[in-house]
């Protein structure tokens, strides 16, 4: 793929996933413009290619819609990948997902349309949209839709104004639902969490949940791959695509992951379920793997298992922390 002389924004560019997109689209040639609010990104992520000259930071809410305007001259897609991940907020603050997830992308999209040609947009979504899906692994096309968490439904909102604005306005969309995407700059998860606790405390891990929920990992890298691969290849004006490993891995194997690569040993667990069936928290989805096989039909394939993954980020986090 080549992107010489094409501009592309990411919004959310100086997060964990955007930052690593960003650093795949200056590899293939591409003028990037990145706008961050800093609320959760990290400048240091990209701060070599903004000295460099290749990147144009702004520090910007994208709730700014004249703002955001103001830095869309010449673009030609808009990876929109700015939002709020953070699940368990949800059920104390029910406003922060719809602010920051839905009327963020409202607002993105607004920006958008005011553009002669419209600059595609291409979205994260999340798993989290299928709620507690009952056809494991679960394809794009599975229905009807009904997420547990005001994170899923902000997302699944999401996609619904991004496909309305496509056929109002005939921009172009292609939006990918994520497996859990990990690997360096993560800054927040279970990964993350565990090893955080055992720096604390290396002889008890506390675990929410009973250990035995199993979901999907995919690794940042392979995830951005995807991302662009189908961007290029897909063809329709709206398109959904699932990202995820061909496997999937339970809380307890994680937490023996991140035990060894911490070099520690007679760690015990603990287990802290928030629900009857052992999840950690309400609208945690118990049991994720996506069907994979529309994005692989045109190309690509993970090089990571989840539990490669898991083990790869597990190494990063315990370097950082």
């Amino acid at each position: 793929m080549n992107l010489e002389g094409k501009k592309v924004l990411v919004t959310g560019g100086a997060g964990f996933i955007g930052s690593h997109l960003v650093d795949r689209l200056i590899e293939l040639g591409a003028d990037v413009v990145v706008v961050d609010n800093l609320s959760a990104g990290n400048l240091s992520f990209i701060e070599e290619h903004v000295k460099s000259g290749r990147v144009s930071f702004h520090k910007m809410d994208i709730l700014d819609t004249e703002a955001l305007k103001g830095v869309l001259t010449g673009v030609e897609a808009v990876f929109h990948l700015a939002a709020n991940p953070e699940v368990r907020l949800g059920e104390q603050d029910t406003w922060v997902h719809v602010e920051q997830n839905l009327l963020a992308t409202r607002s993105v999209l607004e920006a958008i349309r005011s553009m002669e040609p419209s600059p595609d947009i291409i979205f994260t979504s999340t798993s989290a949209v299928y709620g507690d899906a009952e056809v494991i692994p679960t394809p794009e096309d599975y229905a009807p839709l009904f997420p547990i968490s005001h994170y899923g439904a902000s997302k699944l909102g999401a996609e619904a104004l991004i496909s309305s604005y496509s056929h109002y306005y005939g921009i172009r969309g292609v939006i990918f639902r994520f497996a859990n995407c990990v690997g360096p700059r993560l800054t927040h998860g279970v990964i993350y969490d565990f090893v955080r606790k055992l720096k604390d405390n290396s002889r008890v891990l506390e675990i929410l949940g009973d250990g035995t929920q199993r979901k999907s990992y995919v690794y940042v890298r392979d995830c951005v791959d995807a991302m662009l691969l189908a961007w290029e290849r897909s063809k329709r004006a709206i398109d959904v695509f699932n990202i995820g490993s061909d496997d999937w891995v339970d809380v307890n194997t994680i937490a023996k992951v991140v035990v060894e690569e911490m070099g520690l040993k007679d760690v015990s667990f603990t287990y802290k379920k928030v629900t009857e069936d052992g999840r950690g928290w309400k609208g945690d989805v118990k049991f994720m793997r996506l069907a994979n096989n529309k994005i692989k039909s045109i190309g690509w394939k993970p090089k990571y298992s989840s539990e490669s993954a898991v083990r790869e980020t597990a190494k990063y986090v315990i370097s950082s922390l």
